[in-house]
């Protein structure tokens, strides 16, 4: 999710706390009336414009007098409308199919405009229907600065920005956006450390420092969802239909969640071990290995690759692949290579009878690989070691 303009952009999710039922109401109320407001925008502008100022121009009165917006959210909801026209544009461009879009999603945009974040006080305020009404929460984050959220919210780099309501499983959760300028380039050095990861059949990903990042509790609300999802198909009514596409949304939300998480750890793992390159096995060569992973979906890894890489960027490291053919069947210890020395998530060589995760083995044949085929970051840096941690290895 690299940005166009100037600036490094971050997501820190949080659930809002301390509302009262009048509250609640109150935000219903304005997120049923932004959906309403994005669908007249797309409704006026469907096969008549797109752009951002055209849209606003055409719709943004309307929405404004059909719903009880202010004006700052009706034209956020004609922005809306617009991006997602464009979404639909680039698909037909592409040959795929797109219909209008119909927002029924329970989420809505904020900006600085409409939202005030007090960080020094973990507490926000958000504007909802008219003009002067407002709703003020306190920010659910972790205690004694645990969280990742801190490093946005305390820091004077960072500023928020646009960001996402949503209502899920009971929860108002705010997707605040914050922002900083990037940084010029800084001089390279001639040497430099790999972080290997591999993107797990058992955990989500390990890297060849022994971070184990788990995909147990993933799996259990994939299969949560699926489950929901399957008594929804066979009522068969429009209204479950309608549940089915909010459920998706909760889903891939949650994913991207974990997925943040995780590409959190990865760039900390690195950060922690001086590490100068991170290095991933190229998807298209796993897939085989992914049909056995109970919770997997192949977006799930690229969204994890995507975040990575963006986060990467702004510490100033740098992010690679490598082929892995043979990662999961060849021992780290020796180098022999065999379909036997894998089996059910552990690895024993059938030569030397070295033990490990099987995952943590691919790790390090990962980033070891990476050396032995002479890689080297395109800014020209030479590598010379990958980071680990020796002898056998298991989760947490």
């Amino acid at each position: 999710m690299a940005s166009g303009d100037e600036h490094f952009h971050r997501a820190v999710i949080t659930r809002l706390d301390g509302l009262s039922a009048e509250d609640e109401k109150l935000l219903h109320a304005t997120v049923e009336a932004w959906l309403d407001g994005c669908n007249i925008a797309s409704d006026m502008a469907w096969n008549v414009c797109n752009t951002k100022s055209d849209v606003e121009s055409l719709a943004k009165t309307t929405v404004q007098s059909e719903t009880g917006l202010n004006s700052q959210h009706s034209i956020l909801a004609c922005y809306e409308a617009s991006s997602a026209i464009n979404s639909c544009i680039e698909r037909k461009q592409q040959g795929k199919k797109a219909s209008q879009p119909q927002f029924t999603t329970k989420s809505m945009v904020y900006d600085r405009r409409t939202m005030t974040v007090f960080a020094d006080k973990g507490r926000v305020s958000l504007t909802t229907l008219g003009d002067h009404s407002r709703v003020r929460a306190a920010l659910a984050l972790p205690q004694n600065g645990d969280g990742y959220q801190h490093q946005y919210l305390d820091s004077d780099e960072w500023e928020y920005t646009e960001s996402t309501l949503h209502y899920r499983d009971g929860d108002w959760h705010l997707h605040l956006g914050y922002r900083k300028p990037k940084p010029e380039s800084k001089p390279t050095t001639q040497n430099g450390t790999v972080l290997g990861v591999d993107l797990g059949v058992n955990q989500i990903a390990v890297t060849s420092t022994a971070r184990f990042f788990d995909g147990d509790t993933l799996a259990h609300k994939r299969r949560e969802f699926e489950r929901i999802r399957g008594n929804l198909q066979e009522t068969g009514t429009q209204s479950a239909h309608r549940t089915i596409d909010e459920l998706s949304g909760r889903e891939d939300e949650y994913v991207k969640h974990v997925m943040h998480f995780v590409a959190n750890g990865i760039i900390e793992e690195a950060l922690t071990h001086d590490c100068d390159v991170i290095v991933f096995e190229e998807l298209d060569g796993i897939r085989e290995d992914l049909q056995q992973a109970n919770w997997h979906a192949e977006w799930a890894f690229r969204k994890l690759r995507e975040f990575v890489a963006y986060k990467a960027k702004a510490e100033g490291l740098y992010v690679d692949t490598v082929n892995p053919e043979n990662t999961s069947k060849r021992c780290n210890e020796c180098g022999h290579i065999s379909n036997s020395n894998r089996s059910h998530g552990e690895f024993e060589c059938e030569r030397c009878g070295k033990q490990n995760h099987a995952d943590y083995n691919a790790a390090k044949n990962i980033a070891e690989l990476y050396l032995l085929r002479g890689h080297q970051p395109s800014r020209g840096r030479s590598v010379s070691q990958y980071a680990l941690k020796s002898g056998p290895r298991t989760p947490s």
